[in-house]
């Protein structure tokens, strides 16, 4: 719902900040005083196009902001989270139209495009007015009204993932089909392509197992002369290392018999002499494995050549070699069997062309059930709200199929959406003798108004748009039928925040909260303004718009009446 709206520097408004109720709110005014001002900032803030016209004398930019409470709002919530802004509760709708700069939209204080907005206000809010934010007016909305009043959703759902695997289905055999020749002319590239990598064979790792074992071969000369040498000095030089702890140690055991403050030295000593003979146990151990195979050396040699070559020619790693190894041995494989697998796809997508076709079928037939019900129902509203002899039909067709996009039902084809082998939509006759047409070109503004609100009665408990605002409803109508439209405005309220603007009594003294838009003057300008009515206000404007200015004891007592007449 519609929490507040603001509005800065717009048109004949200064500066306007109101707070609209749950329910039915309506809005009066004399002519001229700026009720429509409103009704189109709703529109710009909502998407609409923008022009610096708007802007006040005398101000560089206007803004018109709403704050609407969007809790439970699935849709809306979706669709910030798809776009990657914040949700809260109370979500910051913005619109910045100026003379010095771009013009500017925000949502939750983040920059979005126009498109977004739009997108986002047609899952906030219907405006029936003069503009064309009018989602009834719109034949492809009308399936979907449909389908929410009948309550089928999880049929919708079935059919809709069937679909989508029968459009999938489709691109592989389109895939496959335009593949075809190029495979065939490939795959002797291919042919040759594998052969030369399965004859090397390269292994994941292998590359740098090969290096290491090579870097060891290539320095076995080295390795072999330097653990020669070391082994030498440790062991088996006249001057060795182990000889020289061996005297050593023997001295030292002397000296700790003669003085015990040698002993830890003399053991110190036989722990080195540990030491060195264990390393020289290893480096002898070490030498003793050494091979000096020239012919390993070349072998290995020629391996990594072989690899480095693949390298070169395949991606610059053993992993993308093998990677294009798969996906041509892939595709080789395909390129022998394109044919099979081309007919086992057909076979695959007639079977699914069936079945999307008896879910669309079922779908169909719940559609033409469904149609009837708000035949009837909408019929008997338009009466109530004074068109004398309605005609209103939700027209479902549906047409033979060919080329790709259609499912079979039985031994027919039908042209099919992500929705199902229909296109639905609203027709209408307001007048006698005449037959019914497409609600687009049907009917002049007030009864566009009073058709719409048949429709939003009748689709109350489906449709999930929030805020319904009407403008001028009551073009047309007087008296008792006013007294009706009232009456319905009032029960939709029971389903949606509404906002209606009106000149009659009868529909404003049904409403929950209600507004009065003036102008006054204001340093020799005009400006106007919107203030929420107390009850005894609302009492004195009531009993104004039944007998003028001049407010009598009985058009209070009148207006009282009305008002006391909602229960």
């Amino acid at each position: 719902m519609l929490i507040s709206f603001e509005l800065k520097d717009y048109a004949l408004i200064e500066h306007i900040n109101v707070e609209f109720g749950k329910g039915f709110n309506i809005i009066t005014g004399e002519t001229g005083a700026g009720k429509s001002i409103l009704i189109d900032a709703m529109g710009l803030l909502l998407g609409g196009r923008a022009s610096t016209d708007v802007i006040r004398k005398g101000a560089t930019k206007s803004i018109v902001e709403g704050i609407f409470n969007v809790e439970g709002n699935k849709k809306v919530i979706n669709l910030l989270k798809e776009n990657e802004i914040d949700y809260y509760p109370e979500l910051i709708l913005r619109r910045e139209i100026s003379l010095t700069s771009s013009n500017r939209c925000f949502v939750n204080d983040t920059p979005v495009q126009l498109l977004f907005v739009k997108a986002l206000g047609n899952h906030l809010v219907d405006l029936h007015g003069q503009h064309e934010h009018q989602s009834l007016l719109h034949s492809e909305t009308h399936i979907d009204f449909l389908d929410e009043f009948g309550n089928y959703s999880d049929l919708l759902d079935e059919y809709r993932n069937s679909y989508e695997n029968l459009k999938k289905i489709e691109k592989e055999i389109l895939t496959l089909s335009e593949s075809e020749e190029t495979l065939k002319e490939k795959k002797e590239i291919y042919a040759y392509q594998i052969n030369e990598i399965d004859n090397i064979d390269p292994q994941d790792g292998e590359e740098e197992r090969l290096n290491a074992e090579l870097k060891i071969i290539e320095s076995s000369e080295m390795l072999d002369s330097l653990t020669s040498e070391i082994y030498e000095t440790l062991y088996e030089s006249e001057q060795s290392v182990h000889d020289s702890i061996v005297k050593i140690k023997n001295g030292l055991n002397e000296l700790s018999g003669i003085d015990k403050a040698f002993e830890e030295s003399s053991n110190e000593a036989e722990t080195i002499l540990a030491l060195v003979n264990d390393i020289s146990y290893f480096i002898r151990s070490y030498k003793s494995r050494i091979n000096i195979d020239h012919s390993q050396i070349e072998e290995l040699r020629n391996r990594l050549g072989s690899i480095t070559m693949l390298k070169k020619k395949y991606g610059g790693s053993i992993k993308s070699i093998l990677a294009h190894r798969k996906k041509i041995g892939n595709e080789f494989d395909l390129a022998d069997n394109v044919a099979e697998k081309l007919n086992e796809l057909n076979r695959n997508l007639e079977k699914q062309r069936a079945a999307a076709g008896s879910l669309a079928k079922n779908i169909s037939d719940k559609r033409k059930e469904t149609a009837g019900k708000i035949r009837k129902s909408i019929t008997e509203s338009l009466k109530n709200l004074g068109i004398s002899n309605p005609k209103f039909q939700a027209r479902v067709i549906n047409e033979s199929g060919d080329g790709n996009n259609y499912v079979t039902v039985d031994t027919k084809s039908y042209k099919c959406s992500a929705k199902g082998i229909d296109t639905v939509e609203f027709i209408i006759s307001t007048n006698l003798g005449e037959d019914p047409k497409p609600l687009v070109k049907v009917a002049s503004g007030g009864e566009i108004s009073r058709i719409m609100l048949s429709l939003k009665s009748t689709l109350a408990k489906s449709d999930k748009l929030p805020l319904l605002i009407f403008d001028e409803i009551d073009v047309g109508v007087s008296g008792r039928i006013a007294q009706k439209v009232g009456h319905a405005l009032r029960e939709l309220a029971a389903y949606h925040q509404i906002i209606a603007i009106t000149h009659l009594p009868q529909i404003a003294g049904l409403a929950d909260h209600h507004y009065k838009v003036e102008k006054s003057p204001r340093d020799k300008r005009v400006v106007s303004s919107i203030v929420r009515l107390t009850e005894e206000e609302r009492i004195e404007e009531i009993a104004k718009l039944m007998s003028g200015e001049e407010v009598t004891q009985e058009g209070i007592t009148s207006a009282r009446q009305l008002m006391n007449s909602i229960n």
